[in-house]
């Protein structure tokens, strides 16, 4: 046990940590993972009022909660994408837009898992305004 102990602190601070390359610039990453993935969210989730009545949107069958559920993934995933350098903008606001779209692809995600139509509107009305907040302080830097 001791040996053990030994080894590991004789070993340093732990694994180097891997490389990587960031390739896509934020505008790009918007467009090809987190807009698609967004209105893909947002189509499963809601309501549409119109003249002829009210229309629910919610996954109907299995293959629809799991392509919500990847698409929650992949919204939550591109969020650390874009606090990786040289995407983030600062260490702020923007790191902290980028940690509320994290933390609401996660609750869409939980709510895929769970098949619950009611929390996929709550959280999709929340991914909306995280979505809003970062466009309005960050939209033009993106252009």
């Amino acid at each position: 046990m001791a040996a053990g102990a030994a080894l590991g602190f004789g070993c340093g601070a732990g694994p180097e940590a891997p490389p990587y390359k960031p390739v896509a610039d934020v505008k790009q990453l918007m467009q090809a993972m987190v807009d698609p993935a967004a209105d893909a969210l947002w189509e499963k989730s809601g309501y549409i009022v119109t003249t002829a009545g009210t229309q629910k949107r919610q996954p109907k069958n299995d293959e629809e909660w799991a392509a919500l559920r990847n698409h929650a993934i992949t919204i939550t995933e591109s969020a650390n994408l874009l606090m990786m350098p040289p995407r983030a903008k600062d260490g702020g606001l923007w790191i902290k837009d980028a940690q509320e779209l994290r933390a609401q692809g996660e609750a869409m995600w939980r709510a895929a898992d769970a098949k619950d139509v009611d929390q996929l509107f709550t959280v999709g009305t929340a991914l909306y305004e995280a979505c809003v907040s970062c466009h309005e302080r960050y939209v033009d830097a993106n252009k």
